[in-house]
């Protein structure tokens, strides 16, 4: 969004005071589509804080909400003002390729909800009865921010309605999600991360693995920072990650006994053998190669040479003797 005043009231309503029961999770693909989204129009704008307006697909069941997909939206006139028309007819298009997708929320660009969000809100309310609010924070303000352990610049937001000195207005309240993949969203997004360059089938296959002990080594690391910091007591402790956690540990095999290393030994030792053996058998078979391609090519030199010689000798023998014939 563009600036707006930062002393007026505030519409979010603070984490102490009231939390979202919201089980909220987000693909890549929304997070992609936003970004990109943001970037086409600060260059074609030559605008470094443009204003940003799309619609969140997804699903939702009961409190449980999934992000999915979304989609840029125009405005009319001003931007404070929704074409409804444009919408409908992008909702339309989208569910007939998308038939499970719904319209559930809207996104935007800004480093926090204002009142000129609020507004905005209330023009997505017939599409959706509590339509969420996905902002995704520009650097600036992003930095330091973090939730729940979260490093993406974005926040979602849950409408509410507040009562304070028998009035009632219309705020959010701050929503923790979580970052959902499949195995084709990772592939995906791993595709562009590399920026789908083409190789030959053995450096793709040797990116790709590459990536995926990356990534792993990663996702290591992150699950022994929170232990470490749940141990040190500066992380909330959930109980469901770390029965996750010693489930995942329990399934691993014991790789520090004495029978998995002679194991280990043995099957390391016998794979090198037999690689060693193909790399001596492919040697023979070259050398025996070139071995027969040198007794042909001798063997044909020496016919070659015998034949000279047998005809030399021939013609000697024919020469008649004159010495005899004189003699005689």
């Amino acid at each position: 969004m563009s600036a707006m005043d930062t002393d007026e009231v505030s519409v979010v309503l603070p984490a102490s005071s009231t939390t979202s029961g919201l089980s909220l999770s987000l693909h890549p693909l929304p997070i992609l589509n936003i970004s990109e989204h943001l970037t086409r129009l600060k260059l074609q704008k030559n605008d470094p804080s443009p204003f940003v307006l799309g619609a969140l697909l997804g699903t939702q069941n009961g409190r449980e909400v999934e992000i999915v997909n979304t989609f840029e939206l125009a405005t009319e006139g001003d931007e404070d003002t929704v074409d409804h028309g444009f919408l409908v007819s992008r909702r339309d298009q989208y569910k007939q390729v998308f038939p499970s997708l719904e319209f559930i929320g809207w996104y935007t660009v800004a480093p926090k909800p204002t009142s000129r969000h609020i507004a905005l809100h209330e023009q997505f309310t017939g599409y959706c009865s509590t339509p969420l609010l996905l902002v995704l924070q520009p650097p600036y303000a992003a930095v330091g921010a973090d939730i729940n352990g979260q490093s993406l610049p974005f926040k979602a937001y849950e409408p509410t309605v507040e009562i304070k000195d028998r009035a009632s207005r219309s705020v959010f309240v701050e929503a923790p999600y979580n970052i959902e993949t499949g195995e084709a969203e990772r592939i995906a997004v791993d595709w562009t991360a590399r920026g789908g360059g083409s190789g030959t089938s053995l450096e793709s296959h040797l990116q790709t693995q590459r990536s995926a002990v990356a990534m792993l080594h990663e996702r290591i690391l992150l699950l022994v920072k929170y232990v470490v910091d749940v141990v040190a007591g500066t992380t909330k402790k959930d109980h469901d990650v770390l029965r996750s956690l010693a489930a995942l540990v329990a399934s691993l095999p014991a790789s520090e006994n004495k029978a998995f290393r002679e194991e280990f030994n043995t099957e390391y030792e016998d794979v090198q053998l037999t690689a060693f053996l193909s790399s001596l058998t492919k040697s023979t078979n070259i050398l025996n190669d070139l071995v027969d391609k040198h007794l042909v090519l001798t063997a044909d030199r020496g016919e070659r040479g015998g034949g000279a010689r047998r005809r030399m000798g021939g013609r000697q023998g024919g020469m008649p003797d004159w010495s005899d014939r004189l003699h005689g």
